[in-house]
């Protein structure tokens, strides 16, 4: 018997069928403008307004934008990723969710493609690779579709 795996239909809301693997963008709003000590990065400011974080999750995409949710939340208090120093603070809110299901690591090019539609926030959420960032400061996120990501949250 193959290996079960679940299938996402809708958030929180699973079906026993493939697994689910892909990139996804993070849709995040800051509600005030605050200094953050982002692990080893140090202290950021990050101003008050939009970003878009671009990860990846290429064994199970679904247990991974949970985990975002939980952390945004307060219910998740463990601290692994760059993300999660933000998604932590009472201030910042994940807005919606933004999934292209994909065996590909198209993480950095989906990077590459939200940094034309905002500034870059030095070095985040890229110690595994060369990009400048993962995480993006814009103006709005009604260009995540245009890119190729559909909404999920």
């Amino acid at each position: 018997m193959p290996p079960v795996s679940i299938r996402l239909i809708s958030p929180l809301r699973y079906s026993w069928a493939v697994p689910v693997k892909g990139t996804y963008c993070l849709c995040i709003e800051n509600h005030q403008t605050n200094s953050i000590q982002i692990g080893a990065l140090g202290e950021i400011e990050f101003n008050r307004g939009y970003y878009v974080y671009v990860g990846s999750a290429l064994n199970s995409l679904v247990p991974r934008l949970e985990r975002h949710l939980k952390t945004s939340r307060g219910e998740h208090h463990v601290t692994h990723w760059h993300i999660d120093y933000l998604l932590r603070e009472t201030t910042v809110e994940i807005e919606s969710i933004y999934t292209k299901e994909t065996d590909e690591h198209l993480e950095c090019n989906i990077a590459e493609k939200v940094s034309k539609y905002g500034e870059a926030i030095p070095r985040f959420g890229c110690s595994d690779c060369s990009c400048r960032s993962h995480l993006f400061h814009v103006d709005g996120f009604e260009f995540v579709e245009k890119i190729g990501l559909k909404k999920w949250f």
